[in-house]
């Protein structure tokens, strides 16, 4: 099993497989050109090296044939989405027509939410976890607002327990037993910003179907950490983004996922723009709207190029590593995490994320005790990169495409000494 030693980390590393792959990003440096420990993939992932390549690529492009790019350039620009499509279908379990690389998140969720929020007299009320992130909550409050439903009669939250840090299922079940009749919509985020929590897509999605209500999710810490299955999950749809464990650089692009059963469904309420209309005709600029089949049908605009090369980047990356094989590399890597952490036996400190894999991804919460932010900026002193989340959170992340056993020894080292301190 696992041993608390540096030598112990580096034999793992050595016998990784995937351990070449953190060659192929720009690992963070201090002012003496020493990498710092860099465990905040969760919110904003490290550059692929071959990233600044593939915006060039475009750039050169753009310099070199202008206009014609759309249909000159290496990978022109006019069907550039459907570069990304495969693999980033593969990363969230779908099938290829289901998925959409576009806008950004909470853009791409309220697009989700005026297809599949419909409300009526009877049945009108939204369920969301009650520490979802920020974003979610003020798009579903303000979709609630734009049907006239007053959020505090229209909003559910599925909470924890009084002293507990996790929501259960059993009483997401009693929510829907007492209230059933008068939801419409679940929109759950699947793997939780704060306690890292991952939910049970597909047991979810069935409760909600059994009460009639549309289930969406909001992969934003869930792509690319966990494989959520959406296909087989059976939701009706799902948004991300893919800056954070996709490594698409800052406020990158969006992903959408809408369930092939919707796929040909024009009856559908939407916002719509030229970009989902019929490919054969969108240049026929008087023609009426006549949504694409599948997820390409919610796009609105022409895409940026240079944000997508970015994503394409990133994705080749992960289709390189085999994103089962960066599962299997995530699960030990998080477990050896949790491993030094219970070896420290401190009182200050605390692990709230799942003990079991497959409640979550590789993300570990920390609660400090007294919400001492000090501890968070010790460790930042000692070049340790994660970040604090209110009011008394440490994320730590160790991504496993470029995270390794030698990054995790250290951090417990360095909290250790902060915490002597």
């Amino acid at each position: 099993m696992f041993q608390n030693t540096l030598e112990y980390a580096k034999k793992q590393d050595a016998n990784d497989p995937l351990a070449s792959f953190r060659n192929k990003f720009h690992i963070p440096k201090d002012t003496k050109g020493n990498e710092l420990v860099y465990l905040c993939g969760n919110s904003l992932g490290l550059q692929p090296k071959i990233t600044s390549e593939y915006i060039s690529e475009s750039l050169t492009d753009w310099a070199n044939l202008g206009v014609d790019g759309h249909t000159e350039a290496k990978h022109p620009w006019l069907p550039y989405h459907e570069f990304l499509t495969e693999n980033m279908a593969k990363i969230v379990g779908a099938k290829p027509s289901e998925v959409v690389v576009m806008n950004t998140l909470t853009t791409n969720l309220h697009l989700m939410m005026v297809s599949f929020f419909q409300p009526t007299k009877t049945k009108y009320k939204i369920v969301v976890e009650s520490d979802a992130f920020p974003s979610d909550k003020y798009a579903v409050e303000s979709q609630l607002k734009f049907h006239g439903i007053d959020p505090k009669q229209g909003l559910i939250q599925w909470a924890p327990r009084e002293d507990e840090d996790l929501c259960r299922f059993e009483d997401l079940e009693e929510i829907m037993k007492n209230q059933g009749d008068e939801i419409a919509l679940l929109m759950i985020g699947s793997t939780n910003y704060y306690t890292g929590q991952s939910f049970p897509l597909k047991k979810i999605t069935e409760l909600g179907h059994k009460y009639g209500c549309m289930v969406g999710f909001d992969l934003a810490h869930g792509a690319g950490n966990i494989q959520p299955n959406l296909h087989d999950s059976g939701a009706d749809f799902a948004v991300w983004c893919s800056y954070k464990y996709l490594n698409s650089g800052p406020g990158s692009l969006g992903g959408c996922f809408v369930h092939e059963r919707h796929a040909n469904n024009k009856e559908l309420n939407r916002f719509a723009g030229w970009w989902g209309h019929n490919k054969k005709t969108r240049f026929n600029m008087r023609k009426d709207f006549d949504a694409l089949p599948g997820a390409e049908g919610w796009q609105l605009s022409n895409p940026p190029i240079l944000s997508m090369a970015a994503i394409r980047a990133s994705l080749d990356t992960f289709a390189e590593a085999g994103f089962e094989n960066l599962l299997k590399k995530s699960e030990k890597l998080t477990g050896y995490l949790e491993f030094l952490l219970d070896e420290m036996q401190n009182d200050a400190i605390r692990v709230i994320t799942p003990r079991n894999p497959e409640e979550r991804g590789c993300q570990l919460s920390i609660q400090v005790k007294n919400a001492d932010k000090q501890l968070f900026t010790k460790l930042t002193e000692a070049g340790v990169i994660s970040d604090w989340r209110e009011p008394d959170v440490i994320r730590i992340a160790p991504a496993p495409l470029y995270n390794n056993f030698e990054d995790v020894y250290k951090f417990s080292e360095k909290l250790k000494k902060v915490l002597k301190k």
